[in-house]
């Protein structure tokens, strides 16, 4: 396990303030909403990383070297609220590598190869994608067949998987494969880091409602993965896409907290359309506050066990819960307020056009991370200690039912 130095505390208000000018002098240009084509997007959130990992910004825990400045997670949060008063470009590409795929590494992984994957990532060199939902094998992920077989030191990997977000941008891939069908389904995975212009992969989009293509689906035809990328020990994959998970439910409902429809920006909103003598619309105002009062101090009290090298708690999976359902009510709020009922293109109104595409997205954030319906049944027994649903599956992979005759 990857593990460091407690990171010395300094004065968080000279923090802010040195952020803001910082902010002031390189953010410029992103004061105001604009919506780029899929390629230039990509560009320049890279860029914007690899801007902000030169003045110590990339990644404010890690040390200068790697980006960041030895700083605490109090930082990284002020400056996750200061950089969300600038629409600065960013992609799931980067959220996925910071989120989810460097967190697992650092937790599971040796040091080499934390440092290994975090140094061109956090320097704006590298995007990721995450390689984990199949088409038999969603909610029940543990349910996945791609198969990953042991050559020496190396790894043969066959296989297929879905909803792929922006793997046609991605560099590497976080791949959790079947190493062991003899035992029960979540004992036999093991957790992957795949280097997506190895040979054998093909990437195919999927055209979605807004038109645009996030999503592909993977196909994975003998693939070669070196033992070296191999994170954790073999058959230790479920416990790394626990680590991914909780962080992407971790992750997902504190950009909310800092999105574009947080309360502040719903405020200045609902005074310019003049709403704010309204009851009902004071009311959605509060309850949204204390909602995201509420993700803030809990997401701190995550941030603070993951610093001291823990995994978030089950309970996590209310953060995402409440975040997911907050990002649908309020876009569609702002839609009110701003009486349309939706645009898919319009160069001259990007933030309509940027309210619009987040409430279509709302929707499968409703899915990504664990869908609602299998959060709470988690919350349910892992949280609240109630009784566990009968179970089926807890015999050897290759004999369950449509398996073994497969």
């Amino acid at each position: 396990m990857h593990q460091t130095a407690p990171p010395a505390r300094i004065d968080e208000s000279a923090f802010r303030r040195e952020v803001r000018a910082w902010l002031a002098d390189n953010a410029a240009e992103y004061r105001e909403a604009r919506a780029w084509p899929e390629a230039e997007l990509v560009a320049r959130s890279l860029a914007w990383q690899k801007r902000k990992a030169e003045a110590g910004f990339g990644l404010i825990t890690e040390p200068p070297g790697l980006g960041g400045r030895d700083g605490t997670a109090a930082m990284a949060s002020i400056f996750a609220e200061e950089e969300a008063r600038y629409h600065t470009p960013t992609f799931t590409g980067l959220g996925i590598a910071f989120g989810m795929a460097l967190p697992t590494i650092r937790k599971h992984g040796a040091p080499e190869q934390y440092r290994r994957f975090a140094e061109p990532t956090i320097k704006g060199e590298a995007a990721w994608c995450q390689l984990f939902s199949e088409p038999s094998a969603g909610s029940d992920l543990a349910g996945l067949r791609t198969r990953a077989v042991r050559d020496g030191e190396r790894w043969i990997v066959n296989g297929q998987k879905v909803w792929s977000s922006w793997a046609h941008h991605a560099r590497f891939g976080i791949l959790l494969a079947r190493t062991d069908p003899t035992v029960v389904k979540h004992q036999g995975l093991t957790f992957f880091v795949l280097d997506m212009r190895t040979p054998g992969i093909e990437v195919r989009p999927i055209r979605q409602i807004s038109g645009k293509s996030d999503f592909n689906e993977t196909f994975l035809t003998d693939v070669v993965i070196p033992d070296a990328n191999r994170i954790g020990a073999e058959g230790e994959g479920w416990a790394c896409a626990m680590t991914v998970l909780m962080n992407e439910r971790h992750g997902a409902s504190e950009r909310a907290s800092v999105s574009h429809d947080s309360v502040e920006n719903l405020l200045r909103a609902a005074l310019a359309a003049g709403r704010l003598d309204s009851s009902s619309v004071r009311s959605k105002l509060a309850q949204w506050w204390v909602e995201e009062q509420g993700l803030k101090n809990f997401g701190l009290r995550i941030r603070a066990a993951l610093e001291r090298g823990e995994t978030p708690p089950p309970a996590v999976a209310m953060m995402k819960l409440v975040s997911a359902t907050k990002m649908q009510q309020t876009n569609a709020f702002l839609m009110d307020l701003g009486e349309y009922g939706g645009l898919f293109s319009e160069p001259d109104r990007p933030e309509q056009e940027q309210v619009f595409f987040q409430y279509i997205w709302s929707s499968a954030m409703m899915i990504a991370g664990g869908a609602d319906e299998i959060l709470r049944n988690q919350l349910a027994e892992r949280v609240l200690g109630m009784p566990s649903e009968p179970r089926m599956d807890k015999v050897p992979f290759n004999e369950l039912p449509g398996i073994k005759s497969s």
